[in-house]
């Protein structure tokens, strides 16, 4: 059980940072976007992701679910569904910032629900825990994203090989400095074709859903897009991937 219980929050946690490195699509792309994504353990699929994102007025939303297979639910149970609103900036914050963040979580027996409100102005958020009934205010800073968007900026920059790039994050409970590392470029097969990729590694430190379980490393198409085209992460007992299998995309193939 307690292998299955690190295997349902690597789960959760491939699909939410995937979402991070699409979020930007919004620029790059015509909206709505939705990317596919299946989820092995050792080998053998465990489950389904889905990212959508789209545009409502001046607002962009972002949602990233994620479904345990058949055979597992019966074992572990995994049902969950993130959300970040965005609200139009002025530059030179391209991609406006978090208004709201939700977590939706089912994972076994743990249950999360939360909502973040964001105070730009203040420079404050608020979390409330709804099944525990609490609420707290924390100080952000002027570049702080949630969990779902705070790859805006890894997609907004050159990623040079050899250097790492620096996000505070901010995951229900804490402000996290997050270093993310550009390690290399690499040519990938999936079943969807061969990518041209660039590998890039988060050093996560945060708890709950960024609870670091493992190296983890993420390919992105290597053009404009950033597509994430597979994701991989050593957990206790064995091993995710995470590789895209559809939706709407446009990542170049060799």
């Amino acid at each position: 059980m307690r292998s299955q219980c690190y295997m349902g929050a690597a789960m959760i946690l491939m699909v939410s940072i995937l979402l991070l490195t699409f979020s930007t699509l919004g620029m790059a792309f015509p909206l709505p976007e939705r990317l596919d994504f299946e989820i092995s353990y050792a080998g053998v699929p465990a489950g389904r992701a889905v990212q959508q994102v789209s545009r409502v007025g001046n607002e962009l939303f972002i949602v990233s679910t994620a479904r345990s297979a058949d055979w597992l639910k019966y074992f572990f149970p995994v049902e969950d569904r993130i959300e970040s609103v965005l609200a139009s900036a002025a530059p030179p914050q391209l991609f406006g910032a978090t208004r709201l963040y939700r977590e939706r979580i089912r994972e076994g027996w743990t249950r999360f629900q939360k909502d973040a409100v964001f105070d730009r102005h203040k420079l404050l958020v608020t979390t409330k825990d709804l099944l525990k009934k609490t609420e707290n205010t924390q100080k952000i800073t002027p570049q702080t994203y949630d969990m779902l968007s705070s790859f805006f900026h890894v997609r907004t920059i050159p990623l040079q090989v050899g250097t790492s790039t620096y996000i505070d994050i901010f995951d229900c409970k804490k402000l996290w400095n997050t270093e993310i590392q550009v390690l290399r470029r690499e040519e990938i097969e999936i079943p969807l074709g061969r990518f041209k990729t660039i590998v890039i590694k988060p050093v996560l430190k945060s708890e709950g859903i960024f609870a670091r379980t493992g190296d983890m490393f993420i390919w992105l198409s290597d053009d404009d897009r950033r597509i994430p085209v597979q994701m991989k992460s050593k957990v206790r007992v064995g091993s995710i991937t995470v590789t895209l299998v559809g939706g709407n995309y446009w990542p170049e193939k060799k």
